[in-house]
């Protein structure tokens, strides 16, 4: 099988967890926590970055040092991962979803503004896949009717929007370590922003209110108590592993995007199959690989089983979040009407993509695709 993603375990991130666990101690936070902090704030250019161990936390930290709970509306994507929505009932406050736009599946900034009410405070947008979204414009819609504009960048660090990187647009961001992403440390995540007040809550909040400057578990005393918190905490092995990719990411990069390139070539000439765009200026880092189905979910379902059946690992990213039976049946959202949302998740599917993955694979993941498609074209 031709996986979907393969995890990094080159010498370098074997080499840096197995001199923090010989070091014996201080696993739980310390210099390597504080040197990835580092890293990531100048890799994307903001004053503070606290990882903590999940995308899902940092996203929901970035609500609670906001302010946002019950009786706030939040606005956010329904093409996403669950947690950029769930987020939202984490800290009581609720969800509207609103539609994206076809060329970036982030959010279109136009729907959004409809939906603006006196209840909302914040938007939260997605950077889907390794691109950006309308980054610009809906700081610029944010800014204009007081909210607060967090963004989803947890499929997306190191991508680039009109210049600026993705993750420096918004009030605060966050991105994820999750085991398929670009920096990948099994499980872990970061809130970023350029805000002394934002960062400061955000600590608080990773390590159960506690107030102080040091580590809990090399510390003598025992620390003030301030606030309430939360053991969002990422382990010193972890911020090893991520320190060791952040060393090789920009070749990370250029190695998933050569092999996209191997991709489009071969699949452009494919009736039926529509390739990633991306809106200049911009840099897109393809996180994942997603080309659409253009003949609908049938079609698309049939090719994923196909794939399957050949060998070739595939996934759909996303179905949308309210029509899943929890928001759809639990919370009531069945009434939601999101066309292009729901039109996208019936096309989408995401191939193989990953650093090391060789041209070869790319010939053979393609080379079945056309097979599929020359049967279609054959059998009407």
């Amino acid at each position: 099988m031709i996986p979907l993603f393969r995890i990094d375990t080159s010498s370098n991130v074997v080499n840096a967890v197995t001199h923090v666990i010989q070091r014996g101690a201080k696993w739980a936070g310390g210099r390597e926590v504080e040197e990835f902090e580092q890293r990531l704030c100048r890799y994307v250019g903001c004053r503070h970055a606290v990882v903590v161990n999940s995308g899902t936390s940092a996203l929901h930290m970035a609500l609670m040092v906001h302010d946002i709970g019950p009786r706030d509306e939040v606005i956010v994507p329904s093409f996403t991962f669950i947690a950029t929505a769930n987020c939202a009932l984490f800290v009581g406050a609720k969800p509207v979803f609103a539609d994206i736009d076809e060329t970036t599946l982030g959010l279109d900034p136009e729907d959004v503004e409809a939906r603006i009410i006196s209840r909302t405070r914040a938007i939260v947008c997605t950077h889907y896949g390794g691109n950006s979204c309308a980054a610009a414009a809906l700081r610029a819609l944010a800014d204009r009717h007081g909210l607060i504009l967090i963004e989803d960048a947890a499929e997306s660090l190191g991508a680039t929007h009109q210049g600026r990187n993705v993750g420096t647009f918004g009030h605060a961001a966050v991105l994820s370590f999750c085991q398929n992403k670009l920096i990948a440390t099994g499980e872990g995540g970061a809130l970023l922003t350029d805000s002394d007040v934002t960062a400061n809550r955000a600590r608080l909040l990773r390590s159960h209110g506690r107030n102080d400057d040091g580590n809990y578990f090399s510390a003598s005393g025992s620390g003030e108590y301030i606030a309430l918190g939360y053991n969002f905490r990422m382990s010193n092995i972890l911020a090893a592993v991520g320190i060791a990719q952040m060393n090789r990411i920009d070749e990370l990069v250029a190695q998933r995007i050569a092999a996209v390139a191997h991709y489009n070539n071969l699949l452009s000439a494919i009736q039926g199959i529509a390739l990633p765009e991306v809106q200049e200026p911009a840099r897109h880092v393809y996180q994942m690989y997603t080309v659409r189905i253009t003949g609908g979910r049938q079609v698309r379902d049939k090719l994923q089983l196909w794939l399957r059946e050949h060998g070739v690992a595939s996934k759909v990213y996303f179905e949308p979040v309210h029509t899943s039976p929890f928001y759809r049946d639990t919370l009531g959202y069945a009434g939601v009407s999101l066309p292009i949302s729901e039109q996208m998740s019936g096309q989408v599917l995401t191939l193989p993509l990953y650093p090391e993955i060789t041209f070869d694979q790319v010939e053979e993941v393609c080379s079945v695709i056309t097979e599929f498609f020359e049967r279609r074209s054959r059998d009407g």
